[in-house]
């Protein structure tokens, strides 16, 4: 069993750059992605020999100094550096535009269509030599949306392949199997994984079309252990404006050959769409009514992402499938029984994510709900979303039948550590907090020298008003003795509240992304066992909030 971490090393300051290379002009682009043709393959990619399979706590350098065998601050540093590379918002459209079109037209060339729908595992895009591993992770198949490609998470593969075995579903544009045929598809790998290991839960993560093939096959198979994630679902296709499209698809030409100069103008603030206007920008205008087109730019500005990639045919078959799968899935959102969480975008061009979110939050007992102002439909595309951190966050990461609290806990990554900090910025310029220590010859010096280094240790403290005084704590211990101290926390923190007399439970993300555990003598136990750091406020919420003691308790 995998240990809690005891000790963490914090790296500030560094400068991010974005050196993505320009393209090569006139070099036509090989997708380095390989996905078979006929063969569906359910084989898990062994691990690299050069990478270290093990729980992170042993190895990342966010928990484990340098010096006491972790794999280096610099090492750390260099492998982040190379994922925040892909991840600005440009780069991860460019990147998923020119992988699907290399890929759709390498089928082309081939002259099959691409063939059945099938999987794939994604490539390393980095090196790996040193990154830690998670032991024994369990699997994650990724559903495509509308797009079908299988794509959608390509700037989120090397994080998700340290704790996950991914496998992805690609539909080949001239494909044209109905949704139900998809989804025994999908049906027959889950049943397949669940064969071989029956004690691990199976993560599906769908996107509008493949969050309801992921509600589908949940509400088929409620004895088998789902976790559903699901973005931007298209159980709401029949209140979209999506419906809208198919009429105007049928009268204009193939989408791709529309000029659309326009749509940057349009899109005024919004750097995602501003940058697709740059890429779709120069293609010529054909003769077709100014105001049908208008309506076409003003329906959905992320259409071009679609039509870049697929022809006018395939787009109006995908319509039709969507409206299948929304309505078989929200025949059966009733047998849905699998842990899920819904991740709605509020700028959704092509659905009512914002609105359907809730609904889903609302209908599936077993669900929580995150919500992203300021981003569109293509959710996992954006530079500043996530996914490992999202999962983190909500504690929904887990390689067994529950989640637990030491094994399954992995820490904040520098740059997860950061965006902590930062919301602690105006608390800690207000306050200046001083940190006193005593050493152990009872000398009492400032700062945190006198904390000891090594295990278990239980801090105890008395809450100041509403407990501000967790976030400057913690922070300090970290970044000055690199120790990572679990909070023992309020169970409300970690449980759905629908009464609405306490913040929605994803406030608390942060708090549960830098180790906190509900309060329990089981987790405690466990935490003492692998020598952690811990932080105890026996006067709890009560204390927090200073309420009286009824003295007739």
């Amino acid at each position: 069993m995998a240990v809690a971490p005891t000790a963490a090393s914090l790296f500030i300051g560094t400068i991010w750059r974005d050196p993505t290379p320009a393209p090569v002009a006139g070099k036509k682009l090989r997708s380095s992605v390989r996905i078979p043709r006929f063969a569906v393959s359910v084989d898990r990619p062994t691990a690299p020999t050069s990478a270290v399979t093990t729980s992170p706590e042993k190895t990342n350098p966010v928990v484990k100094r340098e010096e006491e065998g972790g794999i280096g601050v610099d090492a750390m540093v260099k492998e982040e550096e190379e994922e925040r590379k892909n991840r600005s918002v440009f780069s991860g459209m460019k990147r998923f535009l020119e992988e699907s079109k290399a890929i759709i037209d390498e089928e082309n060339e081939n002259g099959s269509g691409g063939g059945a729908p099938r999987w794939f595992s994604p490539p390393d895009t980095v090196d790996c030599s040193g990154s830690w591993q998670m032991e024994d992770p369990p699997v994650l198949l990724y559903l495509p949306g509308i797009d079908g490609v299988g794509l959608g998470l390509t700037l989120h593969h090397q994080k998700l392949k340290r704790i996950f075995y991914i496998s992805c579903l690609h539909i080949p544009v001239a494909d044209r199997t109905p949704f139900t045929d998809l989804m025994k598809i999908v049906e027959s790998r889950v049943k397949s994984e669940h064969q071989r290991s029956p004690r691990k839960p199976i993560y599906l993560v769908g996107e509008s079309l493949g969050a309801c093939l992921a509600l589908a096959v949940a509400a088929r198979n409620p004895d088998i252990d789902l976790v559903l994630i699901l973005a931007n679902p298209a159980t709401s296709f029949n209140r979209s404006q999506l419906q809208l499209l198919t009429p105007l698809l049928e009268v204009l030409p193939d989408p791709r050959s529309i000029g659309l100069p326009e749509l940057q103008s349009l899109m005024p603030g919004d750097s995602e769409r501003m940058e697709l206007g740059i890429l779709l920008k120069g293609l010529p205008l054909q003769n077709t009514t100014r105001e049908m087109m208008e309506d076409f730019i003003n329906f959905s500005p992320s259409m071009p992402v679609l039509a870049d990639i697929l022809p006018k045919e395939t787009l109006l078959w995908k319509l039709n499938l969507l409206r299948s799968a929304s309505s078989y899935a929200n025949s059966r959102l009733h047998a849905v029984k699998a842990q899920t969480l819904i991740l709605s975008s509020e700028k959704d061009e092509f659905l009512p994510s914002k609105d359907e979110g809730e609904r889903l939050r609302k209908l599936l007992a077993n669900s929580q709900l995150r919500k992203f102002a300021d981003s569109g439909h293509f959710l996992f595309l954006e530079g500043n979303i996530d996914l490992v951190t999202i999962i983190k966050g909500a504690s929904f990461y887990r390689r067994g039948k529950k989640h637990d609290y030491a094994s399954d806990y992995i820490p904040p990554t520098p740059t997860e550590f950061q965006e902590v900090l930062k919301s602690y910025n105006l608390l800690n310029t207000m306050t200046s907090p001083v940190m006193l220590s005593t050493l152990e010859d009872g000398t009492i010096v400032k700062g945190l020298a006198g904390l000891p280094s090594e295990g278990p240790v239980i801090y105890v403290g008395y809450h100041m008003l509403l407990g501000i005084e967790l976030g400057p704590l913690v922070s300090r211990i970290l970044i000055e003795r690199g120790i990572l101290v679990r909070g023992i926390a309020h169970p409300l923190m970690f449980r759905r509240n629908d009464a609405g007399l306490l913040p929605d439970i994803s406030s608390f993300d942060n708090f549960r992304i830098m180790g906190a555990v509900p309060v329990a003598a089981t987790n405690l136990f466990k935490l003492l066992s692998s020598k952690s750091h811990i932080l105890l406020f026996p006067g709890g919420m009560r204390e927090a909030l200073h309420r009286k003691v009824n003295s007739n308790m």
